[in-house]
């Protein structure tokens, strides 16, 4: 990618990644206060100033160099404080905090989807090319955080979903994984495993979303 055309991605990529990482952590935060736990209210992080959630490696770093290298956009914000001990029923509740994220990166994929169609209506406009740019950029990172955030591997979301739907001793098992769970992560990136689970579902949903809105 030539220097110009990857700054003009850069600048055209800031708004649609920033706000799917950040509104992500912070659909974690708001849920986890409903639900009892006033952790992250305290701590400042439900918000959406993409200053309290940015990580200098995930929310910058990695982003670009998915940018400059053509691969699966994707990274990570801070990750918003839950103690899932002060919910109200921590198992049960555990599965709506963690839930919330990726459910917010899929809102957050039909409105970029529908910005999509918006510029498609009107190609002569002179807004029409940044924002299919932005909006292809918007539901692409979207779509790739909420079915990693889904792999049932702790501390992924879909790790904690399952350990709130299955049985208490299975559960506790699949718990005592999470230390482990970013390592894990990481080695299925480096041998592209990674990369073979996320594909098919990825393309799966880019196709519905495509189609719910014709186009």
């Amino acid at each position: 990618m030539e220097i110009n055309q990857f700054i003009q991605t850069v600048a055209i990529g800031a708004i649609p990644v920033l706000f799917a990482i950040t509104l992500h952590e912070a659909a974690h935060g708001y849920v986890a206060r409903h639900f009892g736990d006033m952790t992250a209210d305290k701590a400042g992080r439900i918000t959406l100033n993409p200053l309290h959630h940015i990580d200098p490696v995930g929310t910058i770093l990695l982003p670009l160099l998915t940018f400059a290298l053509g691969g699966i956009l994707f990274g990570w914000a801070k990750p918003v404080p839950v103690n899932f001990a002060a919910l109200r029923n921590p198992k049960k509740d555990m599965l709506w905090v963690a839930i919330a994220g990726p459910a917010s990166n899929l809102a957050m994929a039909l409105g970029w989807t529908f910005l999509y169609k918006v510029g498609l209506m009107f190609p002569e406009s002179y807004f029409a090319d940044p924002l299919l740019g932005m909006a292809k950029i918007g539901m692409e990172i979207n779509v790739v955080l909420m079915v990693l955030n889904l792999l049932p591997l702790p501390p992924l979301d879909g790790g904690r979903v399952a350990v709130s739907l299955l049985p208490h001793r299975q559960a506790f098992q699949l718990a005592r994984i999470e230390p482990y769970g970013m390592f894990i992560l990481i080695f299925l990136a480096v041998t592209s495993v990674l990369s073979f689970i996320l594909t098919p579902p990825i393309v799966f949903i880019f196709r519905i979303l495509l189609s719910l809105f014709g186009i």
